[in-house]
């Protein structure tokens, strides 16, 4: 089995990268969506951030306000103090995952999907990324391209003034603030993927760097 982390930072792409890999037989684990699965209620993100944060996070119906810790964690300053109790659960039930799909197909190829392979310091076991993973896929996209897909999938289907505009700019450049530099990973990945142009030139990308690890895996 190859088990390959698939990162980029916010508007590079790689959920895209994704559906192409996933379209040629690659096992997707999306962290975001574990990670989502994982704040509902009952659940231990649900139960970790109730207990370090307070009631305030909690919307009436009991599920968590989802804007308010986004408020708290880029607005606020606050990220670490989410990411140290999301981080380890989320990498754990990958791990999870991970094993059994190894276990029903031993020559598949699995891919974590995450934008913060890099900058997270909360291993299920305190390892870091490089334990985790035989091989590293960086997405990338010039940072105004990247901050514009931020914009449009945010306002998706409705018309937004200047001034709603600018604040979801000024939002994705804190967000992206937070994660380390695209040159940076760039020098930490096996290989890097350029989403800043058209579709087909990453489906291009894709197709040719699939059979590369087909074979590995």
């Amino acid at each position: 089995m190859l088990r390959v982390g698939l990162t980029g930072g916010l508007g590079s792409g790689k959920s895209t990268a994704a559906k192409l890999f996933a379209a040629h037989g690659a096992h997707i684990l999306q962290s975001d969506a574990i990670g989502r699965e994982l704040m509902e209620l009952g659940q231990p993100i649900y139960d970790g951030m109730v207990a370090h944060f307070g009631p305030d996070v909690v919307l009436a119906d009991g599920t968590l306000d989802r804007a308010a810790l986004a408020r708290i964690a880029f607005a606020e300053g606050r990220v670490e103090e989410l990411n140290a109790i999301a981080h380890p659960l989320v990498i754990a039930r990958q791990m999870e995952l991970t094993e059994k799909i190894m276990q029903q197909e031993p020559h598949a190829v699995v891919m974590v999907e995450s934008a913060l392979i890099f900058e997270t310091r909360y291993g299920a076991d305190g390892s870091r990324w490089r334990s985790r993973f035989d091989r590293i896929i960086l997405v990338t996209a010039p940072e105004e391209v990247k901050i514009a897909r931020f914009v449009a999938r945010c306002s998706t289907g409705r018309m937004i003034s200047e001034e709603e505009r600018a604040e979801l700019e000024a939002e994705a450049r804190r967000r992206l603030a937070q994660q380390i530099s695209d040159e940076q990973k760039s020098a930490l990945s096996d290989y890097v993927l350029t989403n800043g142009g058209a579709l087909t030139e990453l489906e291009w990308q894709v197709d040719q760097l699939w059979p590369i690890l087909e074979a590995a895996a």
